[in-house]
């Protein structure tokens, strides 16, 4: 999820200061994604230049509050009418490990893919004790996270169960030995000679 849109959907419920945006943006992510505040007055600085939020008069206790633009709407709606594409996620850091680790001399693949099956799981126990922590309806926002968060750590366990199964089957390749040459003996003839020569 883009912070910067994030901070659009919230100032589209309403006028905001950046403490609280903070704590709205993780009261609907079900605080599976902490910002600190320094990434919201960033990520508002950037909003403000593009011309997508306003800031507006600080109040008595010196807060300053901001709003959406007209333009910033429109960009919020552009992005929530956009699919995202898999190509604008980040890289797999963990398949690209597993795939380093099987070609880095010294690594125990095995162990790797061990140690992240039991941390995977363990993250997946946490998930799931917080998913049936509550079930207030206004709970459903960061649920759905939650949901998300539990499947994506459910198929990494499957795929890492995969990967073992792969491995046990992997039987790295040596060296090819060279080809005969035209006019080289083979086996038989070698044994034929050898034959002969003690007979001899």
């Amino acid at each position: 999820m883009s912070i910067r849109h994030g901070l659009l959907a919230l100032l589209e419920r309403g006028q905001m200061y950046g403490y609280q945006l903070r704590a709205a943006f993780e009261e609907s992510t079900g605080s599976t994604w902490p910002l600190n505040i320094g990434q919201v007055y960033t990520t508002l600085s950037r909003l403000e230049r593009d011309g997508l939020v306003r800031p507006l008069p600080e109040s008595e206790a010196g807060q300053r509050p901001y709003e959406i633009t007209d333009a910033g709407r429109a960009d919020l709606a552009l992005w929530f009418a956009t699919p995202i594409s898999r190509t604008d996620r980040p890289r797999d850091e963990l398949a690209i490990k597993l795939a380093l680790a099987l070609t880095t001399p010294g690594v125990d693949v095995r162990n790797v893919v061990q140690a992240q099956r039991s941390a995977t799981m363990r993250a997946l126990q946490e998930l799931t004790r917080l998913k049936y922590g509550s079930n207030r309806p206004e709970d459903l926002p960061w649920r759905l996270v939650l949901d998300s968060m539990v499947f994506q750590a459910e198929a990494e366990v499957r795929w890492l169960d995969h990967c073992e199964t792969s491995l046990v089957r992997h039987r790295p390749t040596g060296p090819a030995a060279p080809a005969p040459r035209p006019g080289d003996a083979d086996a038989g003839d070698a044994a034929r000679w050898a034959g002969e020569e003690a007979r001899r």
